[in-house]
C-alpha cells in the first residue's frame, strides 16, 4: 500500500466518525427540545362549555311560541346583593395560586381519588388543616362541594 491509500483510508475514516457523531447530537438534540417542554393545561370538566341543544327536525314543525316571553328575573340592586355566606369557626377565604390549578381530593393524600378541579386564581374557603400542615380542607365559593388540597397553593384574601 502507498502512502497516498492510507491517507485516505485515514482521512475517510475520520470523516465517517465526524457524519456519525453529527447525526447522533442532531438526533438527541431534537429528542431533548422535545422533552423540555411543558405540557398544556389541563381542562377539567368542570370548566368545559356545556353543549348547546341539537334542535330535532320535528322541532321546527311546530309552531313558535314567540308570543310568552319569559319574564327576566330582577337583578339585585346594590342596597340588595346578596349577603356573604357565613364561615365556620377558624374557617376563612382564600384564592389558588398556582398557574395550573389545583386538583380536589376526597382525603388528604396525593394516592386518593381525584374528585375535581379549582382553577387558578378562584375563590374557595379553607376550613380547616391537615396534623401534619400538607394539606387543607376547602370547599368551593359559591358551592357545598368540599375536598382536600395540598397547601402552600393558596393566599388569605381579605
Amino acid at each position: 500500500m502507498r502512502l497516498s491509500g492510507i491517507a485516505k483510508f485515514f482521512i475517510g475514516f475520520i470523516l465517517g466518525i465526524a457524519i456519525l457523531l453529527a447525526g447522533g447530537g442532531a438526533v438527541a438534540y431534537y429528542f431533548f427540545t422535545k422533552l423540555s417542554v411543558n405540557p398544556a393545561k389541563p381542562i377539567f370538566a368542570e370548566e368545559q362549555q356545556a353543549k348547546s341543544p341539537v334542535k330535532s327536525p320535528d322541532a321546527a314543525k311546530k309552531p313558535a311560541q314567540s308570543a310568552q316571553k319569559p319574564k327576566p328575573s330582577p337583578s339585585p340592586t346594590p342596597s340588595e346583593s346578596p349577603e356573604p355566606e357565613e364561615l365556620p369557626p377558624g374557617a376563612y377565604e382564600a384564592r389558588v395560586t398556582w398557574p395550573e390549578g389545583l386538583s380536589l381530593r376526597d382525603s388528604p393524600s396525593l394516592n386518593a381519588n381525584r374528585i375535581g378541579g379549582i382553577a387558578y386564581n378562584q375563590e374557595i374557603i379553607i376550613l380547616k388543616e391537615s396534623d401534619d400542615k400538607k394539606w387543607q380542607r376547602v370547599r368551593l365559593s359559591g358551592s357545598e362541594q368540599e375536598g382536600w388540597v395540598k397547601a402552600g397553593n393558596v393566599e388569605r384574601v381579605e
